[in-house]
């Protein structure tokens, strides 16, 4: 019996990058079902998809990437499908990969699986990736794993993944539930992919934001979720 799957495309302001975004997952995914989460844009993100045609659920308001997610999440399993795949809106991960991702879980029996640009090669020296590594070193202190992209928002989720994400609103798309999930005992591994440069539109995540978020992100994983 075949697995049912669904790829979620959170989206924020890429009227720009959804159209190239969904015809690369359209060539590398034809057999799977795909839906964009426009999460409250400013911009024409809906109506670009609605004039391509594009599955939408169209947020009246931005809720931001957890909420998206979540939304996605939701969607999925009240949908009934077997995993989801989260692939963000901005073209940046390569869906190419994602039949890799699929292989990785079933050999594995793993409940999550990380499309990391970080399995096999080297994180560069930067200030953003000063804070990826200190969130991977914080997660390996408090779970005895190592996760080299714990940032990636390229994720392959199972079934029992999507019940409990869908069903408790603390589990987010976020490292430290990584870090909890790791420490309750939930198989999450990475694979190695190559993810491209955004061709169009900004990010919201400035240096300042970034900087910020490494650092709650950090608190969270040593001082909230290893006692939770």
């Amino acid at each position: 019996m075949a697995i049912k799957k669904l790829i979620f495309i959170p989206a924020h302001n890429e009227e720009l990058n959804i159209v190239n975004t969904v015809h690369q997952i359209q060539f590398f995914c034809p057999d799977t079902d795909f839906i964009v989460i426009n999460d409250g844009s400013s911009d024409t993100t809906a109506a670009v998809c609605r004039a391509n045609g594009f599955p939408l659920i169209d947020l009246p308001v931005n809720l931001g990437l957890s909420g998206a997610f979540q939304t996605g999440i939701r969607y999925a399993w009240e949908n009934e499908y077997d995993a989801a795949i989260q692939i963000d809106g901005d073209g940046q991960h390569d869906p190419s990969f994602i039949s890799q991702m699929e292989a990785k879980m079933e050999e594995e029996d793993l409940d999550i699986v990380i499309g990391s640009r970080f399995v096999t090669e080297r994180k560069p020296h930067t200030m953003r990736m000063l804070g990826s590594s200190l969130l991977s070193a914080a997660i390996l202190f408090t779970t005895h794993q190592y996760i080299g992209d714990p940032t990636s928002g390229m994720r392959l989720y199972n079934k029992r993944m999507l019940e409990l994400f869908a069903n408790n609103i603390n589990y987010g798309p976020e490292p430290d539930t990584i870090a909890y999930l790791i420490h309750c005992g939930f198989k999450i591994k990475e694979i190695q992919v190559t993810m491209n440069e955004r061709t169009a539109g900004t990010s919201y995540l400035t240096p300042f934001r970034s900087a910020g978020y490494m650092l709650n992100m950090a608190v969270s994983i040593l001082l909230v979720q290893f006692f939770r």
